[in-house]
Formats: C-alpha cells, sequence, structure tokens
C-alpha cells in the first residue's frame, strides 16, 4: 500500500509538470523579450502575452515572467547555439560583389531594404530616411550620439520587431538610427550576427539559423 500510494504521488507530478508550457527566453532587451512558448517564439514588451505567459520585467540581463499566475526569472537561453553541422538548419548565403562587400536584401518589419554586411558595427545602423522609409517610430527610443567618419551624429537606440534573411528570422534586434542620411546604405551588424550563426569561406558569407 505505501509503494502503490508513492508510485500514485509520482504520477500526479509528473503529469502536472508535463502540463506546465515550455517556455524559454531567446532575447533580452530594455523593457521587452523575445520569449519562446511551446515552440512559438515572439518579440513581447512590458505587460503582453503570449499564451499564459506574460512579461513583468525585462533587461538585458534576465526577464520576470508571470506563468499561469506565478513569476519565474529567466536568463538568456543559449540552447540554439550547436555548431554548422546540424543537418537541417537553415542557410542564407550570398557572394561577395565587385567592390569586396557582401550585400543582402533584407526584410526588415516586413519590408524590403538592402544591407552591407559589417562585423565591425556593434548593431544594425540605418539613417533615419531609410528608418522613416520603412515606418519604424526610432525617435520613441533612446536618444544619444555616435561617432562616425564624419564626426558626432545624433542617434537613437531602437528595437526592429523583425529583421529576416531569406528564411532565417530574429525577432527584436538592436539597432542605432542616425540622423540625416548616413549610412548611405544600412549595416547588417553584430545585434543580428550575434544571434544566428555565420562565417566567411571563399568569398561567401553564410548565415544559419540558430
Amino acid at each position: 500500500m505505501k509503494r502503490l500510494g508513492t508510485c500514485g504521488l509520482m504520477l500526479a507530478v509528473s503529469t502536472f509538470a508535463w502540463a506546465q508550457p515550455q517556455v524559454r527566453v531567446v532575447g533580452l532587451f530594455n523593457g521587452a523579450a523575445v520569449v519562446n512558448v511551446n515552440g512559438q517564439r515572439k518579440l513581447l514588451k512590458v505587460g503582453q502575452r503570449l499564451d499564459d505567459v506574460e512579461v513583468v520585467s525585462a533587461d538585458s540581463q534576465q526577464a520576470v515572467l508571470r506563468i499561469d499566475g506565478r513569476t519565474q526569472t529567466f536568463t538568456l537561453d543559449r540552447e540554439y547555439s550547436d555548431g554548422y553541422s546540424a543537418p537541417q538548419r537553415r542557410e542564407f548565403s550570398v557572394p561577395r560583389s565587385n567592390n569586396g562587400h557582401y550585400q543582402v536584401n533584407a526584410s526588415i518589419n516586413g519590408r524590403s531594404l538592402a544591407l552591407l554586411v559589417d562585423t565591425g558595427a556593434t548593431s544594425v545602423a540605418l539613417s533615419a530616411a531609410q528608418a522613416d522609409q520603412l515606418g519604424i517610430k526610432y525617435r520613441d527610443g533612446t536618444p544619444g550620439w555616435v561617432e562616425t567618419a564624419s564626426g558626432h551624429a545624433r542617434a537613437w537606440r531602437t528595437t526592429l520587431n523583425q529583421v529576416r534573411l531569406g528564411d532565417i528570422e530574429v525577432l527584436g534586434v538592436e539597432a542605432m538610427v542616425l540622423e540625416g542620411d548616413y549610412p548611405s546604405q544600412g549595416l547588417l551588424g553584430m545585434s543580428f550576427l550575434n544571434r544566428v550563426g555565420w562565417r566567411e569561406a571563399q568569398g561567401i558569407f553564410y548565415v544559419q539559423a540558430r
């Protein structure tokens, strides 16, 4: 009788745990997080929900989520960091152009824009003119100044809802929007590239989904 009672308790606990949503945090920002709930990813700002999961608070280090009425703290989940040998990973590739750069046709917030791959840029960088063309409300972001080849420029730090290359999509990508027409062509920087796998080989730049 004692053993049967123990097994019954274990079964109840197992069933309860199985019913909980599978939650991971795969992107962290000030005031927002990219949350994966049972395989569905979405950028959620504080107060927004995906199914039974609500973002209570978030910064670059951690997010507090309310799941079925209970709060839990999550750090960044790096489960997608395996190597290039995974057999079914999505890949995007682009050859080097005649000017020595890698130019890609990206989708930002659902709108197309040509970008230069720049592994020396800390984030995606756009001019105010390009951001206006894409409908990005960058002036709601954090204002500041950046150093460019032409000197200091006023800029705003903002978060792009989505950046896509081919079939590879990253949600909640940090970007800098510079006042005026500089850079003349947008830059695909490390705020995107750090969240995918990438490599350069024999004049071809490869990007792979994590």
